[in-house]
């Protein structure tokens, strides 16, 4: 019976003292993930394919990159047939 209770006071002991070091860790580990992602955030910005468009003008078309398989679809796609009937 002793042993039982060695065993849920030495549980009692480590979850408060697991409790005390992660309210002194938790800021710090909370403030490594705010700065990491910062740092993804502000590197999408310098991303090279995330760059402002340049200015045209009213009308004209700018294509940022052509497509590697841009093949002419010369086969015109109608759809597909759906039979249906009337109610009155």
């Amino acid at each position: 019976m002793i042993r039982f209770f060695k065993i849920l006071l030495i549980i009692y002991v480590v979850y408060y003292i697991f409790k005390y070091i992660m309210r002194l860790a938790a800021p710090h580990i909370a403030k490594k993930m705010m700065d990491k992602a910062a740092e993804n955030f502000e590197s999408q910005f310098n991303n090279p394919y995330y760059k402002e468009k340049p200015v045209t003008k009213e009308g004209e078309t700018y294509i940022e990159k052509r497509p590697k398989d841009s093949k002419p679809n010369t086969k015109r796609d109608e759809g597909e047939y759906v039979d249906y009937e009337e109610i009155d």
